[in-house]
């Protein structure tokens, strides 16, 4: 606690004090991102889903924030609940911290979002949460470190503000840009009893469509996770109207000897080999609708997931 004070006074002090005394007032936004779902797996039977994720935040200054994610779902990377179910009926905040922002980057703590920006495949799922200390620091030639200290657990929702009960999380990360058309990363974490590092390479093949390559490799044990896959926009015609549709594929193999971290992975399937293939657009501009169809194959076992999402913004 006394760390956390520290730490967090003089983000408040100069930044608060400075504002109010140039005019500035507190502001509350939030975003509402609502998806149903039918879900069908070759294994079970089918279910019809719906999720919830609320971002409300608070800008106390220019530079200063408060944000927080409440979102259905019972465990770190499930954020569906079951229509007709009794026992998943699930809604808790995962995540309440501040953010300090200036032109050389920014610095985030609390219970903090597992991402920077965005969420690669090999990345933990955006549903998740470390307890800890982010700082982003933006260099020269389009690249940037991150520093992330703190602790994870591979835990239920209800347990996500449970500080002091998980393992302790690190990761440092170098990413950079190279032109308009490649960039990579390159990280290592130390998590759940494991040490991994992690590459990823992403290539503009044009204006539309990028293809990427990941793996994380555990350094504790002979066991690897490898994703190559693309994704982007398909330029379709109707009634002579142009209806662009996104879409995104990979290819995935994980090793059944990775760990705990393979079930957080933002786009785990499972162990083994596996494949997934999801198409998007657009109902509604208007009301910022839009619709998806999914399908994915892990092993002999398939799963068909269609629906649609809806935004509110305020």
């Amino acid at each position: 606690m006394r760390f956390f004070i520290l730490l967090i006074t003089p983000l408040l002090s100069c930044p608060l004090t400075n504002a109010y005394a140039n005019g500035f007032s507190p502001s509350f936004s939030h975003k509402l991102d609502v998806q149903i779902r039918y879900d069908d797996r070759s294994n079970r039977p089918s279910r019809e889903q719906y999720r919830l994720r609320y971002y409300p935040s608070i800008a106390l200054s220019p530079s200063l924030s408060v944000h927080s994610f409440i979102v259905t779902g019972e465990d770190f990377s499930s954020s569906h609940n079951t229509f007709g179910s009794d026992t998943t009926d699930y809604l808790y905040p995962r995540r309440l911290y501040v953010r300090h922002k200036n032109d050389f980057g920014k610095t985030e703590f609390g219970v903090i979002p597992t991402y920077k920006g965005r969420v690669s495949s090999t990345g933990l799922s955006k549903d998740g949460w470390i307890t800890g200390v982010r700082h982003v620091r933006q260099l020269k030639d389009d690249t940037a470190i991150e520093i992330v200290v703190g602790q994870l657990a591979n835990a239920q929702a209800n347990e996500a503000f449970n500080i002091g009960e998980e393992d302790d999380y690190f990761e440092i990360e170098y990413s950079a840009k190279m032109g308009q058309r490649h960039s990579y990363e390159a990280s290592f974490e130390k998590m759940l009893n494991g040490t991994f590092v992690r590459a990823e390479y992403r290539f503009r093949i044009n204006d539309e469509d990028t293809a990427f390559v990941e793996l994380v490799q555990r350094t504790d044990e002979s066991a690897a996770k490898f994703v190559v896959g693309t994704s982007g926009e398909l330029a379709t015609g109707f009634l002579n109207t142009s209806y662009p549709i996104e879409y995104f594929a990979y290819y995935s193999y994980i090793d059944n000897r990775f760990g705990e971290r393979a079930e957080l992975i933002e786009d785990f399937l499972g162990t083994g080999h596996g494949g997934s293939l999801e198409f998007s657009g657009v109902l509604s501009k208007k009301h910022d609708v839009e619709w998806f169809v999914r399908t994915d194959i892990v092993n002999s076992v398939s799963r068909l997931l269609a629906g649609i999402k809806l935004s509110f913004e305020g």
